[in-house]
């Protein structure tokens, strides 16, 4: 089993920045594809960014340019720094880990997840 915690949510103004992180315990964390998923109100969970165990990254369309995942794997924990946050930005962030090798985008292919930190961007 693998506990996911995310963390670093929180309100920022249109044009601001957040980085969240997503500390993990359980074995083989350096080989586990890790990625981030949103859900805003009223819409399906989706995917935005994804790591794996070779630092080989993939990104949604809407947050490329402005989001940058990355891992550091001494600390068990994986980043999303966001910048240049837009209102449509606002959702609840997942973080997700899989066992899998390569860059999926559905989340029914991610094994663990963790609860949740609320991101929200004012106009």
């Amino acid at each position: 089993q693998v506990r996911l915690v995310e963390s670093g949510g929180g309100l920022v103004q249109a044009g601001g920045s957040l980085r969240l992180s997503c500390a993990a315990s359980g074995r083989a964390f350096s080989t586990y594809t890790l990625a981030w998923f949103r859900q805003a109100p009223g819409k399906e969970r989706e995917f935005v960014a994804v790591i794996n165990w070779t630092t080989s990254t993939r990104y949604t369309d809407s947050v490329k340019g402005r989001f940058t995942i990355s891992r550091d794997n001494a600390k068990n924990t994986v980043y999303l720094q966001m910048n240049s946050l837009k209102p449509e930005d606002t959702a609840i962030y997942y973080c997700t880990a899989s066992s899998r090798t390569y860059l999926p985008r559905n989340q029914d292919e991610y094994d663990y997840w963790g609860q949740g930190t609320q991101v929200t961007v004012s106009s």
